[in-house]
């Protein structure tokens, strides 16, 4: 049976008006965030725990019979994975402390370092490892760029290695690296002071007839896999936060923020920490905090289509991964026709960093006639797909062969945001990145 409070605060849930299905136990994506940060509590990860934890493993190995020695090898790998992980975060941040930090010159401030008196290399290691994952995904929300995110990353442990002796023990250890890394990615937008711009039109380009798209230049994807909250090993209510909170569209709407309305906002309402906690990652007080919310929500929301003025998950679904197979293949078959229907009539695509953006159906399929026609003179080559997912979208990785060649290499990435209106699931916009992030996606570069 349900019940009709939050399982975490306590809470009245509100009323479901004869919905049925399952009903959710949180009463707010704040109440579900913590129960999930609750399950995910680190058990206590040691670098001689995993070495002890690798030994019984393979000590375990033996041919026979096949699936015993595939589900071994498997959980192996996976121990010898994070051993190297954390080995390489130790030996990268250890070398680097004696040089420049990524972001050099901060403009925020830590705790001064004090002699080792806690922590030992290959514990900080441990420690840091179990929140990797997650602390990437927060500097990729408060930067948009998947580049800038891995490098943050480093630059959080570096800077947390410099201050190591402020760390009080295990339970504040996920909000210490938080604040770290907020204020790292706080100082390279304050060194970067970018902000979003409109598209510009291309002489002798047919940009279609809409208004200019917004312009991000470094928005870039995230792979769907390397998210903490990936749907393989959570709950789906946790599993839909993660996918509300990273996809294209909103992550776009939150580059017009500026700098600590933007850690606020990512803070408060997608890491789902309290108005005190995320007083103390910004160093300032509740009420900053309540004001920097109260002018960035409305900002968001001007900022987001219509149909996504809330932040209700957008699980993609059959039909959607239907629309996709169809659009692969027509893309395969050099299929306007077949394309065109596929696509909502006022579409958008955009081509982040590049200047190329078009508004409407019509625009879009005279854009890609020019390349994939093969009776044009700037025929790119043949094409083929393998699907992917982005950001908890839907995703095309696109691979051309030109011609007088035999090997299909990687040339864009396509994320594709879906809409009903009323004809069934159409693709109403496509992002299409450049093709040097297939690898953080398991892709390969060449076919």
């Amino acid at each position: 049976m349900g019940t009709d409070v939050c399982a975490v605060c306590g809470k009245p849930l509100a009323a479901r008006a004869g919905r049925t299905g399952r009903g959710s136990v949180y009463c707010s994506a704040a109440c579900r965030q913590k129960a999930y940060r609750e399950r995910r509590q680190p058990r206590g990860l040691t670098v001689q725990g995993l070495i002890d934890d690798i030994g019984r493993r393979a000590g375990q190995l033996a041919p026979q019979p096949v699936d015993a020695l595939y589900s071994t090898v498997t959980e192996l790998s996976e121990s010898v994975a994070q051993l190297r992980r954390v080995a390489r975060t130790v030996r990268d941040t250890t070398r680097t402390a004696a040089g420049d930090s990524v972001t050099a010159d901060p403009v925020t401030q830590l705790p001064e370092a004090a002699p080792v008196t806690h922590l030992t290399e290959t514990e900080f290691g441990a420690l840091t490892e179990q929140y990797r994952r997650e602390i990437q995904v927060h500097c990729y929300r408060m930067t948009g760029s998947y580049d800038e995110a891995e490098d943050l990353v480093q630059e959080t442990f570096l800077r947390a290695w410099r201050a190591r002796d402020g760390f009080q023990g295990r339970a504040s250890a996920r909000t210490w690296l938080y604040r770290i890394a907020t204020n790292a990615s706080l100082d390279q937008l304050r060194r970067t002071a970018r902000r979003p711009q409109r598209y510009e039109p291309v002489p002798g380009m047919n940009h279609g007839d809409g208004e200019p798209p917004t312009r991000i230049t470094w928005l870039q994807p995230y792979p769907d896999d390397e998210t903490p909250l990936s749907e393989e090993h959570e709950q789906p209510e946790s599993a839909a936060v993660s996918r509300e909170t990273l996809e294209l569209v909103l992550l776009a709407a939150i580059q017009h923020l500026p700098p600590r309305q933007r850690a606020a906002l990512v803070l408060r309402d997608a890491l789902g920490l309290t108005a005190a906690e995320t007083a103390e990652a910004l160093e300032t007080s509740v009420a900053s905090v309540n004001s920097a919310l109260q002018r960035a929500r409305p900002t968001l929301r001007a900022h987001l289509p219509r149909e996504r003025s809330d932040w209700r998950a957008t699980v993609p679904t059959e039909a959607q991964q239907a629309v996709l197979d169809r659009y692969m293949a027509a893309v395969g078959r050099l299929d306007f026709a077949a394309m065109a229907e596929l696509l909502t009539e006022d579409v958008t695509l955009t081509m982040p960093p590049n200047p190329f953006w078009f508004v409407g159906r019509d625009a879009i399929i005279d854009f890609v006639r020019v390349s994939l026609d093969p009776a044009s003179p700037m025929f790119l080559g043949h094409w083929r797909s393998l699907p992917t997912r982005a950001n908890g979208q839907q995703a095309a990785a696109h691979y051309v062969r030109r011609p007088g060649t035999s090997v299909y290499r990687a040339q864009v990435l396509d994320v594709l945001r879906f809409t009903d209106q009323g004809h069934g699931d159409r693709i109403a916009e496509i992002t299409s990145f450049e093709p040097h992030l297939f690898p953080a996606f398991g892709l390969p570069l060449r076919l």
